[in-house]
């Protein structure tokens, strides 16, 4: 089985598996208004805990962090409390079925989803990981 990484208005692909949301929010860049492209159609599940911080997510983008440095931030928030162990379940799962982490942004290169599909791939080395 595989590991996708999917913008989350990508059409669906058969093969995608659960189209797993991994967004903090699903809301305009005003982080109020719902984001009418962002439909209950486009995925099957919601796991905001892998989303960023509001307050990481506001560094990035509003204030200027760098990739580096949001990439560094955002994997020491993996890193604590629970969520390992939600990473590593969700690196299980996807031994399993065929997973596609989604969010907002088009391209994996700047996306916390490959962090994530890479943090997984730690966790079940033998795992796929695929960015479309």
């Amino acid at each position: 089985m595989s590991l996708f990484t999917s913008c989350i208005l990508s059409p669906r692909k058969k093969s995608d598996g659960a189209r797993i949301s991994v967004m903090s929010r699903h809301t305009l860049n005003d982080g109020k208004t719902a984001d009418p492209r962002i439909t209950l159609a486009q995925y099957d599940e919601w796991l905001a805990i892998f989303g960023p911080p509001p307050h990481l997510i506001g560094d990035y983008y509003k204030r200027g962090l760098p990739w580096e440095g949001f990439a560094e931030q955002y994997l020491t928030y993996l890193s604590k409390g629970d969520i390992p162990h939600y990473v590593e379940l969700l690196a299980r799962r996807a031994l399993e079925e065929n997973l596609t982490v989604l969010c907002i942004e088009e391209r994996h290169e700047h996306c916390h989803r490959r962090l994530l599909a890479e943090e997984c791939k730690w966790h079940a080395p033998q795992l796929q990981i695929e960015h479309r």
